[in-house]
């Protein structure tokens, strides 16, 4: 592994606070990763002089990434590959024109990973509607990384506080309605072996250990209130077990989230969005981190969004911590993976 890991943060929204937190953690772990922004080169320019003159940045075109891999700046400046805006970015101000240059600081992002060019891809909030109405449908980060990447399947974690929380779902942007039919066999399966395998190789945690929520109250209270432990999650725990998966439950999600059970955990599974991601946020809101699992790549992301108001209302009034603690977390696992 280099000194310096290098990861491609793409700046996400330009009228949003993707940019300005983009460079600003980018400047701040200069020292400890070679982070390349990925966005229009003139937005970013005239951003980082009114955060502070200096902050130095130098453009290279997408072609950089063709030809091997791109030059070492030294820790003083930042390299930035330029996809620039069809129209000038106002902050707080949507422009759908700009949806297909916001798309293609991914596809450059992903590519440069793809290639190892990079180390790992951190992503900066974007606004999907944007990318829809540039007439491009788009659903989100996660699932335009896997359908680039060829991933048949991704898990979605989630990880922050002190001490660090991880928590990973079963299923994701669902209405509640629907979760229960998307809790099968293979998919609690295979989302379980998504983990074990990524917590190994991208955590270097040799034996991860993971504790599973049931999906009902008091996780089904013997059948009483649901079927689901009995029916579909306990069978997928005895498998994976025998599969040599350190896995354990289901548990009651009301009470599993307490320190004494989670002092011995590794990652919690969660069985949907809102029943695991509250506790976590509670916990590390603003300084969380949004985490890819089953990709051939790294990926993290902040755990908020684009912020058009705070953009708005001008440079210095948004919290960039989330982004340092993904491009942190991102240089960990990209470290952990190159390991022996």
């Amino acid at each position: 592994m280099k000194t310096r890991p290098i990861i491609a943060v793409t700046c996400g929204e330009p009228a949003g606070i993707g940019p300005e937190i983009s460079i600003r953690a980018a400047w701040e772990l200069r020292e400890q990763v070679r982070s390349v922004l990925v966005g229009d080169a003139a937005l970013l320019s005239m951003i980082a002089g009114d955060i502070d003159p200096a902050i130095r940045l130098t453009a290279l075109s997408t072609m950089a990434l063709e030809h091997g891999g791109l030059p070492d700046l030294g820790p003083d400046r930042i390299a930035v590959i330029d996809c620039p805006l069809a129209e000038p970015a106002v902050p707080g101000r949507l422009d759908p024109r700009n949806g297909h240059a916001v798309l293609q600081t991914l596809d450059v992002a992903i590519e440069g990973a793809m290639r190892r060019r990079f180390d790992a891809i951190v992503t900066a909030p974007l606004q999907k509607s944007t990318i829809n109405d540039a007439g491009v449908p788009f659903t989100g980060h996660t699932e335009y990384l896997a359908e680039k990447t060829g991933t048949p399947q991704v898990v979605m974690m989630l990880a922050g506080g002190e001490p660090l929380l991880r928590v990973a779902l079963a299923t994701t942007h669902l209405p509640l309605k629907d979760v229960s039919a998307a809790i099968t066999f293979d998919s609690l399966m295979t989302t379980i072996e998504i983990v074990h395998a990524d917590l190994r190789r991208k955590f270097g945690l040799a034996q991860p250990r993971i504790l599973v929520t049931g999906l009902n109250p008091h996780a089904g209270e013997g059948g009483y209130l649901g079927r689901e432990e009995i029916d579909v999650i306990t069978p997928v725990l005895q498998s994976a077990q025998a599969a040599g998966i350190a896995v354990s439950g289901p548990y009651p999600a009301d009470t599993l989230f307490q320190p004494k059970y989670l002092q011995d955990a590794d990652c919690v599974l969660a069985m949907y969005h809102d029943q695991g991601l509250p506790v976590l946020k509670h916990a590390s809101f603003g300084r969380g981190v949004n985490i890819t699992l089953g990709l051939p790549i790294i990926r993290t992301s902040v755990d908020h969004g684009t912020a058009l108001d705070l953009a708005a209302a001008g440079i210095g009034q948004a919290d960039h911590g989330s982004m340092v603690v993904a491009i942190q977390v991102a240089a960990q696992m990209a470290r952990a993976a190159a390991a022996p």
